[in-house]
């Protein structure tokens, strides 16, 4: 038995994107020939595509992934921004200083609750910023 491999979506050479333009049967030996279209998650690196199989797992709870992958908040946002633009979405500067603004709300009340020191809570702020 042929064994499979993940399929190649960049040149290793230039970094462009690679065309599928063969698919063949190993039974039959069957061929088909054209240009066909890759799916954009081939595109994604190994470390994105665990990110979004991470990120699926836990249905888009960003404080599950955060817990999962024992990464911060905003490393979390900044995953989920480089996945969409590599999948080819805009992710505009408006919705990155929203993103931050919740961020800072989202800590403050931590704060108030007593869930983080003084200290985190500036630590945080400081990351939020960034």
């Amino acid at each position: 038995m042929v064994q499979k491999r993940k399929i190649v979506a960049r040149c290793p050479a230039c970094g462009s994107n690679l065309e599928v333009t063969r698919f063949q049967c190993f039974e039959c030996d069957t061929a088909i020939e054209g240009r066909f279209e890759i799916c954009r998650f081939c595109l994604l690196s190994r470390e994105q595509r665990d990110f979004v199989e991470t990120f699926l797992r836990v249905r888009g709870n960003i404080k599950e992934v955060e817990r999962e992958l024992g990464i911060s908040y905003p490393t979390v946002r900044s995953r989920l921004d480089q996945v969409l633009r590599t999948l080819g979405y805009d992710v505009g500067r408006a919705d990155e200083e929203e993103r931050a603004e919740e961020r800072r709300t989202e800590i403050l009340s931590r704060l108030n609750r007593g869930e983080i020191s003084p200290e985190e809570a500036v630590r945080l702020l400081r990351e939020t910023r960034r």
